[in-house]
């Protein structure tokens, strides 16, 4: 499968320092930072720094040091907003969106953690 990757899109502006965020880690691999508009009171998007158009994307053609790189830092932005589940935290939601039936905006992967609150379902049933 082809992934056309847009150079413009918000994200790869954000790696490229051309718009600000406010960075809550960075790795070689992969930059969190916080949302601008978060739905829960932790909101936090993590998002590898190569050129990924959405997860399926990323795991077939990332290298096992991002894919690995990618896992951990997600972890670690867990722990720093206190979403741990596996050690006492009260756990969080993690979401990412892939093409058209995902409802993708940024053509960048991206994986939202949000936490703080109760989340709710995360689909209803039709």
């Amino acid at each position: 499968m082809a992934y056309d990757y847009d150079d413009t899109n918000i994200f790869a502006r954000i790696l490229r320092g051309e718009i600000p965020s406010t960075p809550l880690l960075e790795t070689v691999h992969t930059l969190a930072f916080r949302d601008i508009a978060p739905q829960a009171p932790e909101h936090v998007l993590v998002i590898p720094k190569g050129r990924y158009v959405t997860y399926d994307h990323f795991f077939a053609e990332a290298s096992d040091a991002e894919i690995v790189d990618f896992a951990r830092a997600v972890a670690k932005v867990c722990a720093a907003i206190g979403a741990e589940a596996h050690s006492g935290g009260k756990g969080s939601r993690a979401i990412t969106n892939a093409g058209e039936h995902g409802v993708q905006e940024v053509p960048h992967f991206h994986l939202h953690i949000l936490a703080g609150r109760p989340i709710g379902r995360m689909i209803s049933r039709d």
